[in-house]
């Protein structure tokens, strides 16, 4: 119920601001930042970190939400690219949008393309192709979930290494190491799925320019940069420094709670579906949202919101003073303890 509400709430308010403008349109932008700021400072909105009964599958909530992804994309691009709204309310809209898209579309279409079933995985996809990201559904299930937290995965970045030089080079990384993934894995057989990726792009580009010709083209740019750039700001925030131990058989050890980082706030949780308990999700990848547990003691923790380091990580300096210690803890604990195996379970 709380990812509903919290979801959901965000869903109209966004909606309403692309649609009305004016008010609407300040309250969606103020209600993701500022708001979503405030309630996590607060103790009482906290969620449990363990889950007391039998969760939902939270199914329903995530396909609905990978469906109204599309008319909040392209509503945001035909309200940029025409006439109806002034200025501030287009710079309102465009920041509410993307947030959203950033934060909660990143994180359902994650969700999404874990799900077992053809359809909600399609659904996933759809939505990355739609911000011209598609690639990503391929390194983040085949290269991702298996290098995480050691050099083989672009997407994890060394201590150290300023968001600014990691960003591109995780771009480009995830896009080779992905088709080689995929390759390798069809062996030369049946249609290489970055067709489909690309098919899926061509089309979303193809209704921009019916929506607004090329102020629409624009506005879709402007918000897949803008969306892509918070995805990527969230797999460098939550592997930032943190490396798997090589074993004995020089083999790297398995993905554990102590690979990723985490964070406890209450509001962007719900927002995100659960994504900063980070951990939990690469030790269980196919345990439903809900269900996503935190232990404190075992799991590092990042000292603010997800969203809040996510601009920290904006100022290298500032970061580097805020998280390098942090990492370095971490990494003698590693180096200390003897690998701990970890059920990994698909």
């Amino acid at each position: 119920m709380r990812f509903a509400i919290v979801t959901i709430g965000v869903t109209a308010l966004v909606a309403a601001g692309i649609v009305l403008g004016g008010a609407w349109a300040a309250v969606a932008a103020a209600v993701i930042t500022v708001f979503a700021w405030a309630l996590d400072r607060i103790a009482a909105l906290a969620a449990p970190d363990r889950v007391g009964q039998e969760f939902p599958s939270g199914a329903a909530l995530s396909v609905a939400l990978g469906l109204v992804h599309f008319p909040i994309l392209f509503g945001a691009v035909a309200a940029l690219s025409g006439a109806a709204h002034g200025t501030l309310d287009k710079v309102l809209i465009f920041v509410a949008a993307s947030l959203f898209i950033g934060q909660v579309g990143n994180a359902n279409a994650h969700e999404l393309i874990h799900r077992k079933a053809r359809a909600p995985r399609l659904l996933g996809v759809a939505v990355y192709a739609s911000i011209l990201f598609g690639h990503h559904a391929s390194a983040h299930l085949r290269v991702h979930h298996v290098h995480a937290a050691s050099d083989g995965d672009p997407n994890s970045a060394r201590l150290h290494e300023g968001f600014y030089r990691y960003a591109p080079q995780a771009w480009v990384g995830s896009f080779r190491t992905g088709w080689r993934a995929e390759r390798r894995l069809r062996a030369g057989r049946g249609l290489h799925p970055y067709w489909g990726y690309a098919a899926g792009s061509a089309m979303s580009l193809a209704l921009a320019v019916l929506l607004g010709g090329g102020a629409g083209i624009a506005a879709l740019l402007a918000i897949a940069l803008y969306a892509q750039a918070q995805l990527l700001l969230s797999d460098y925030v939550q592997h930032y420094g943190l490396r798997r131990q090589r074993r004995a058989d020089g083999r790297l050890e398995p993905v554990g709670a102590r690979h990723s980082w985490n964070a406890p706030h209450g509001f962007s949780s719900a927002m995100m579906l659960n994504a900063p308990r980070h951990s939990d999700h690469h030790v269980r990848p196919a345990r439903a949202y809900p269900g996503l547990e935190l232990d404190r003691e075992a799991m590092p923790m990042l000292p603010h919101s997800l969203p809040v380091m996510a601009v920290i990580a904006l100022l290298p300096p500032l970061w580097f003073g805020v998280m390098d210690h942090r990492a370095r803890v971490w990494s003698r604990r590693a180096e200390t303890a003897p690998p701990v195996p970890v059920e990994q379970r698909h």
